[in-house]
Parts: structure tokens; sequence; C-alpha cells
């Protein structure tokens, strides 16, 4: 038979859990995101082409796959104006570099890589601020013309960039 004392230690600790639980004021997703419980919204301003060489669908392309990242994996609510996480930045380069040299000093592969530095501020907690480049690529045959595969690859390298903002912002590792 269970003591009074140990009943009661132990209804103590349940009840002690349960208000630790009830206090705590961050949200995780299944995107694996913290979020605190004060930010509701976020914005993004659009993301301007820096770069020396232009695609002329990117900096749309970006700023909307950012937008739509956010919106999918987080409880946060896309504003116009500035939200409680605000993102902005700049793409910073566009480039292409033959890979994979051949004995017979010919590419069979090519990279394009994208380079961002991107801007997050926190209206909430300005000490969450940050300002960071990200970079992704991806490889092509050769053999291709980029025209006939970049807007596989931007959309590629989109998904990635989006996928490490997000985490950059949102996920404390």
């Amino acid at each position: 038979m269970v003591s009074k004392t140990k009943l009661a230690l132990f209804s103590l600790a349940a009840l002690l859990a349960a208000a630790i639980l009830h206090a705590c004021t961050i949200s995780i997703t299944m995107s694996g995101a913290s979020i605190p419980e004060n930010l509701n919204t976020f914005s993004v301003q659009y993301i301007n082409n820096r770069a020396p060489l232009v695609n002329p669908d990117l900096s749309s392309t970006l700023t909307e796959g950012l937008k739509d990242r956010i919106q999918n994996e987080s409880r946060l609510s896309l504003v116009n104006e500035y939200g409680d996480v605000d993102f902005s930045g700049d793409i910073t380069s566009y480039t292409t570099k033959p890979m994979a040299v051949q004995a017979d000093a010919v590419s069979a592969q090519t990279r394009l890589t994208v380079s961002v530095k991107i801007r997050c501020r926190n209206s909430k907690d300005p000490k969450k601020d940050w300002e960071q480049s990200f970079s992704a690529y991806q490889d092509y045959d050769s053999e291709n013309n980029l025209a006939d595969v970049e807007e596989e690859l931007v959309k590629l390298i989109v998904d990635e960039l989006t996928e490490n903002i997000f985490n950059k912002a949102f996920a404390d590792w």
C-alpha cells in the first residue's frame, strides 16, 4: 500500500509538472520550428537582385518561396507591412562554374550557385535579430544549355535556400 506521504509527493510533482507545461511559451510545430507565443505575424520584403548576372524571375521566386515556406511550416500570419518577424535581403550572386572536368579538359557538369544575404528583424525581441549569407547550388549536365534547365534548377535552389532561412529563423538547433 502507498503511504499518504508518497501519494501527496506524487500528486504535488504531477501538479508542478502540469503547471510548468502550462506556463511554457514556446510552440513546437511538426517542422521542428520553435516559435515563441508572442510572435503572431511575419513579413517578407521584396528580395532585391544585386547579382552581376541576373535571372529576371529570381527575386520574385525567392520572395514568394520564403513567404510560402513560412506560411506552410508555421502558425504565423503573413502581413503586408512589417510583421513581428520581418525578412529582407538581397541576392548577391548568381553564377555558373564548370565542375567535374574530364581528361579531355571538357567539363561534364556545370554548377549553378545562388547566394543571398538575408536580414531577420524580430520586433518583439531585438536580441534575436540576425543577418546571414546563404548559398545553394545545383549541378547539371554540361551538354545542356542553362536556359533549358534553369527553371527547374532555380526551383530546387530556392527550396533549399528557403529551408535554410526558415531553420535559421525558427529552429533553435
